[in-house]
């Protein structure tokens, strides 16, 4: 029987600029890219330290520092054309021109069915798809020496304008079935799929999961949220989480022998001029996908406009991200904008502007943050769109005064900072919670480990 959770306290942020349902293939960009900071906390040994060396999709650019089991592969084959670093020679991409082959390293077919879980969980970090693994508490990609308690999948995406994970599995439902029962057998626990309450797909048919049913506003679809409401992580427990697309990936690997990492984006937003679903491959170079953008006028996001990454117009898809958001630039300002009343054409929880009388309505946003940074004050504003029994602005003020044991009393094993992203959103103070999170999630890795 499914665990059915409806999510009250929350806020469903209403954008312009949805996506169509209509996949295509989108032209091979290019270049690629893989960039190690979209793997929190993994500091990377390069296999390869100078340009020119020819690579096969799956062969390996990078190990972690801490565990050589954990392995970051090329996602196409063609030539490093080019290793960007920034501060402290820090590796930023490792930029790949493909050559139109797609070359495959061959990792060997296995019969997931008769195979044990050993087998698996090697073959899974041996070919680079143990990226896609996360783990929680933390965010931080999973080691492959731990047992995980359970593992989350979530199927249902709730955040502003993102990508439909039952539109994007339409055409990989063998990859998924594959990549879940290989899943389940990493775990002596239970495998969670989190599936949109009411739905009709395949998804509902599937075995070796424990089905959630979600509904309700945003973030119902987090895995955070999931995880709370069914099983919470205690200290010392961990939880694997994985992406609905990246299990499909996962599944691939079995099913073919190769690190086949198609990737679906759905292309979104008010200044996007072909909004489609595209399909494409890891880290591809986002002018594939929407051409050329004037960035002084439109912002480039890598994700939804919540939680994404700020992309120049040369830039390349974060590894675990299946949306690009397009939305205007901030660089106009309102006259009398504090004035209550005055402007209503933005969407607000508060009662300041009367868009609370529309709660259909669909809005054009920029990225103005209607306001400066403003003192931390007790308002009940963060309470009312964070659905975990939690305490935001104490957990907050916990992260930045560095106190581990209140930051544990106060449930930081729970969260990661997507799950604060409607605090940055709603928030009068214009704190970056966030990023002060993610910071006290780096003091717990460092001080408790």
């Amino acid at each position: 029987m499914a665990t059915d959770i409806k999510v009250k306290r929350g806020y469903d942020l209403r954008l312009k600029g949805e996506t169509d349902r209509e996949l295509v293939e989108a032209p091979m960009p290019k270049s690629f890219a893989v960039k190690p900071p979209d793997f929190h906390s993994v500091v990377p040994q390069l296999k390869y330290k100078k340009p020119g060396v020819r690579l096969e999709a799956g062969d390996e650019l990078f190990v972690s520092k801490y565990s050589d089991k954990v392995r970051f592969v090329s996602p196409v084959s063609g030539v490093i054309k080019e290793i960007v670093r920034g501060e402290r020679r820090r590796v930023m991409e490792i930029i790949i021109e493909p050559d139109g082959e797609n070359a495959y390293k061959d990792f060997g077919k296995l019969e997931v069915s008769s195979a044990d879980a050993e087998t698996i969980k090697t073959k899974i970090f041996e070919s680079g798809c143990g990226a896609f693994i996360k783990q929680r508490p933390y965010d931080i990609v999973a080691n492959p020496d731990d047992e995980p308690r359970d593992i989350y999948i979530s199927a249902c995406d709730t955040a502003p304008l993102a990508a439909d994970p039952e539109f994007v599995l339409q055409d990989q439902q063998e990859e998924f079935k594959t990549g879940i029962e290989a899943l389940a057998k990493l775990t002596s626990g239970k495998l969670y799929l989190g599936v949109r309450k009411g739905t009709s797909s395949f998804l509902k048919d599937l075995k070796n999961v424990e089905l959630i049913e979600v509904s309700g506003k945003h973030p119902a679809g987090n895995v955070g949220v999931q995880i709370h409401h069914t099983n919470p992580i205690n200290k010392g427990e961990r939880v694997w989480v994985v992406g609905p697309e990246d299990v499909a990936i996962i599944g691939r690997l079995f099913l073919t022998g190769k690190f086949d990492a198609k990737r679906t984006i759905a292309v979104a937003g008010s200044d996007a001029k072909e909004r489609k679903y595209f399909r494409t491959i890891v880290g591809a170079e986002v002018t594939a996908l929407v051409g050329k953008v004037d960035t002084k006028k439109t912002r480039i996001i890598s994700g939804d406009v919540l939680t994404g990454t700020k992309l120049s117009a040369e830039g390349y898809l974060g590894y675990y991200d299946n949306t690009l958001t397009l939305i205007p630039e901030g660089d106009n300002f309102r006259l009398f904008g504090w004035l209550p009343f005055t402007y209503n054409n933005i969407p607000s929880m508060s009662r300041t502007s009367f868009s609370w009388l529309f709660p259909n309505k669909k809005y054009e946003v920029n990225t103005s943050l209607n306001g400066e940074l403003r003192s931390l004050v007790v308002t009940g504003e963060m309470e009312k769109v964070m659905p975990m029994d939690i305490y935001p602005m104490q957990l907050i003020k916990a992260c930045l005064a560095g106190d581990i044991d209140r930051m544990q009393n106060l449930g930081i094993y729970e969260v990661i900072p997507e799950d604060f992203a409607l605090v940055d959103y709603i928030n009068t103070s214009k704190v970056e919670a966030q990023e002060i999170i993610r910071m006290g999630l780096d003091i717990m890795i460092t001080e408790v480990g």
